[in-house]
């Protein structure tokens, strides 16, 4: 299929081939007809593309923040990689459209094959021939419907929540200020609504368009006397809201909105504009009340709600975003409003570039820019992408399910170059990033078809790096076509999950977790200097905190923190002393949501062994997020990060790194040299089996209160 990508570093945009969206639970395959340009959000991101890196860094200070403190904490070479993933990735474009289904995923129901449907969201909602959406973030729309006019879905609900916000009541009037898209939108389903509308724009063009079509006043916002002129449209009262739709950094618009405003009024904040307003006179005088609208409404950002479908019962939230969605499709649908004249452009998609270009260049007027797609072609949903010349196969054949930031920082760059291994397969579940990590890496081919990389005889080892939740079937999956298999930490979610991989590992192909700590060159030092025996161990890890709506929070998706990042800490201490852990007992700061994310887990080991993991949510992203002590025999050693070493006893050592060495590299290489040499895998899945297990005796012991024995 065609997608619109775009690269970060330099800008450059192109209409190429990639392979469609992987699609599965609760989601829907749709066959765009008609995708819009969101001129205003959009074109900012083109534009923030097309600078200097200085020019970037200049446009997202917050981002330049989270740079620099990568490279505080993990060096250059890791900030580097990051980076560059981020530069150098094909980035999407657009997030509203409108087409046609063509498959629908396990779980959805009320959706078919055929049906016409506008749809929404970042990542989703592409300019794509086909997409994949969450099934909370399409509606179904009537046969015969004006897919053009559909294609507005996004924006449509965008305005619509802040109208809500607004809260406006029949014959009351509302000031908007911007009148783009958003504006023109709101404009018209406010009028339809029985409010009386003034719009102001710094645009001529738009405020003409205005006049004619949606707006009952429509002023520029330079025309002298603008404020006498409003004030007496209202008879000397003011406008009851005002919604700000413009794009700006002037606080021009937030100080006008209140000299225009009644006493008591709102002020909404619908579009992107500063909120420093000035307190005197209007602000304090008339105990204005100023208000957020939050994207497409209810759901927005919640996880649960656009990832896993649950939807809020109607009684408790009566307009949720895909409501907010359905209405606006109703009222196209029934001719309460009308928004043809929006559309001022429609462009064949195969000619997106050239859309933006105009945008950008302001070489003609224009409002709404809407794609075309050419629906008679002839789409294949399952496509493998050559990307370069097939290899002669090797004693390492490889593949990736899945390969986004901790793949491409981590796993990808340590892969050895050399000719006893090839490069096969990418499989992720966007096309662009699959396409562009194929490309980056030296793969042969990309796909979205998961047979292409199970059921090719030519691959024998495949990197597992999805979400948590697809780790033990892709592992099963893998093992059952005799491959040997990477996965990343962790395996499974449940004991149930572990048990059928126990059951499903006859030992014949090499299989590894991606425990990466204990390869990391501190850590070895470490182990030679300390030696065998019982011995008392602490980690501590200042976690930071992660929200509650995070997909890793999700016990469902992500297993919690404890399942999906604990067990690198039980596994390190487990290597360190040389025997598995046998009991647990856990204890955690009660927290609002209930995460268990700041615990205490105090481990036994058959060795005799004690030691304690203290990971922590709570603290402070300016201490460094990883410390090791550990004590035997009248040594101890202290591991500060990974970037620093200190060992005392007989000899007193210390080593400090340039970079910071989590043993990622090391850990990739003797994976691969093991499958090549024939040696065991680098961590028996005894040890893996029993990180695992004490994980899940952690959550018990954290739910009984009691010491829990490990089987």
């Amino acid at each position: 299929m065609l997608q619109l990508t775009q690269k970060l570093n330099n800008g450059e945009m192109l209409v190429q081939v990639v392979p469609a969206p992987q699609f599965g639970k609760g989601m829907i395959l749709i066959r765009n007809h008609y995708s819009l340009i969101s001129v205003g959000t959009e074109s900012s991101t083109v534009k923030a593309a097309r600078k200097s890196l200085i020019g970037k860094a200049q446009e997202r200070p917050q981002q330049m923040k989270l740079v620099i403190d990568t490279l505080i904490q993990q060096g250059p070479v890791e900030t580097f990689r990051a980076v560059t993933k981020k530069l150098e990735a094909y980035s999407p474009l657009g997030y509203s459209s409108a087409g046609e289904v063509i498959e629908v995923g396990e779980d959805v129901t009320g959706f078919s094959k055929g049906d016409l449907v506008a749809c929404a969201g970042v990542g989703y909602a592409v300019h794509a021939e086909i997409v994949s959406v969450p099934k909370n973030l399409v509606v179904k729309l009537n046969q015969g419907t004006d897919m053009k006019n559909a294609a507005y879905n996004t924006l449509g609900a965008i305005a619509m929540q802040g109208i809500r916000q607004a809260d406006l009541r029949l014959g009351e009037t509302c000031a908007v200020i911007g009148l783009g898209l958003l504006g023109q939108l709101s404009c018209l389903m406010l009028r339809a609504s029985g409010v009386r509308v003034v719009g102001i724009d710094v645009s001529h063009y738009a405020v003409e368009i205005a006049k004619k079509h949606c707006a009952d006043l429509a002023q520029s916002r330079n025309t002298n006397g603008i404020e006498e002129q409003i004030n007496q449209f209202t008879n000397g009262i003011g406008v009851d809201a005002v919604i700000i739709a413009a794009a700006t950094e002037s606080l021009d618009p937030i100080n006008f909105s209140a000299s225009i405003a009644r006493k008591k009024g709102k002020v909404v904040i619908l579009g992107t504009v500063p909120t420093g307003f000035e307190r005197d006179p209007y602000w304090y005088r008339k105990e204005l009340e100023l208000k957020m609208s939050c994207s497409y409404g209810p759901g927005r950002y919640d996880f649960g709600y656009e990832e896993k479908g649950i939807d809020y019962p109607v009684a408790y939230v009566r307009w949720t975003e895909k409501r907010n969605m359905e209405a606006f499709q109703q009222m196209i649908s029934n001719g309460v409003i009308n928004i043809d004249y929006l559309t001022t452009h429609i462009v064949d998609f195969n000619n997106a570039p050239d859309a933006y270009n105009m945008i950008l260049s302001k070489t003609e007027p224009y409002m709404g820019v809407v794609l075309k797609y050419n629906i008679a072609k002839e789409q294949k949903l399952h496509q493998k992408i050559e990307i370069r010349k097939p290899e002669p196969n090797a004693k390492v054949n490889i593949a990736f399910i899945g390969a986004g930031s901790y793949a491409q920082g981590n796993l990808l760059p340590n892969l050895p170059k050399n000719n006893e291994i090839t490069r096969k397969g990418i499989l992720t579940n966007t096309g662009t990033t699959s396409k562009r990590v194929a490309e980056r890496f030296g793969f042969e081919y990309c796909t979205s078809d998961e047979t292409e990389i199970l059921q090719n005889k030519d691959i024998n080892t495949v990197f597992i790096a999805t979400r948590h939740d697809s780790h033990a079937e892709y592992v099963l999956k893998s093992l059952k076509k005799g491959k040997n298999v990477f996965v990343e930490k962790p395996i499974c979610l449940t004991r149930d999950e572990l048990e059928k991989i126990s059951n499903g590992y006859n030992g014949e192909q090499h299989l590894l977790v991606g425990f990466n700590r204990r390869f990391s060159s501190l850590s070895t030092l470490l182990k030679d200097q300390i030696g065998n025996g019982p011995m008392s161990m602490n980690y501590r890890i200042n976690a930071g905190k992660i929200p509650n709506d995070s997909w890793i929070q999700d016990m469902e998706v992500g297993g919690g923190r404890i399942i999906g990042e604990v067990c690198h800490f039980i596994d390190y201490l487990t290597w360190l002393n040389g025997s598995l852990p046998i009991s647990v007992f856990a204890t955690a700061l009660p927290d609002a949501e209930n995460n268990n994310d700041t615990l205490n887990i105090q481990l036994t080991f058959a060795n005799g062994s004690i030691g304690v993991v203290s990971y922590y949510a709570n603290g402070p992203k300016s201490l460094p997020k990883e410390y090791i002590e550990v004590f035997h025999a009248g040594s101890a050693g202290i591991i500060s990060n990974f970037k620093e070493l200190h060992l005392y006893g007989k000899k007193n050592i210390k080593k400090k790194l340039f970079n910071q060495d989590k043993g990622q590299s090391k850990m990739v290489q003797d994976f691969i040299g093991s499958i090549i040499k024939g040696t065991p895998s680098p961590i028996s899945f005894k040890e893996i089996s029993a990180v695992t297990k004490a994980c899940f005796a952690v959550l018990e012991s954290l739910k009984t209160g009691i010491r829990v024995n490990i089987k």
